[in-house]
């Protein structure tokens, strides 16, 4: 048993890392849902809007607005998406860290290949986030050059 204790005390060492991964994970996901929570009050208010409103142009601008939305929320959604399947694979290189200790099997190469997928689907997560981010400014002008 005593040698089990340094062999754990290690692997928990190295499993930090990973866990301070996962809560950065954390953070960016509450981001992204306060997003997604903020254009889809704008899309109800914005399609609320559009029956009351009379003018042309305004109803325009409005629908302009509303399909522009709708490409965020896709693009937001994507992201989170990407980003849970991330922390997902995190899970997975702790889970695997701790099985292949507890079962004494080497999972190096499953380790590597989780944390890889980990990081490129956190990279896409993070494009998608800019590219709404971008979108959402571009809505801006749009909306203000209609006006």
């Amino acid at each position: 048993m005593e040698a089990l204790i340094p062999s754990l005390s290690t692997l928990i060492e190295i499993a930090v890392a990973p866990v301070f991964l996962l809560a950065g994970i954390a953070g960016f996901l509450n981001v992204m849902s306060g997003r997604l929570g903020r254009i889809t009050d704008r899309v109800r208010s914005a399609e609320k809007e559009i029956v009351t409103i009379s003018s042309e142009q305004e109803s325009g601008r409005l629908k302009t607005e509303i399909i522009l939305l709708w490409k965020r929320v896709k693009l937001i959604n994507w992201a989170i998406g990407f980003c849970t399947a991330s922390a997902f694979m995190v899970c997975s290189v702790i889970m695997s860290l701790f099985a292949g200790e507890l079962w004494q099997v080497k999972l190096n190469v499953l380790v590597i290949t989780l944390f890889i997928l980990a990081m490129l689907l956190l990279i896409f997560a993070l494009l998608l986030f800019l590219l709404e981010v971008k979108l959402a400014t571009a809505t801006i002008r749009v909306i203000r050059t209609v006006r």
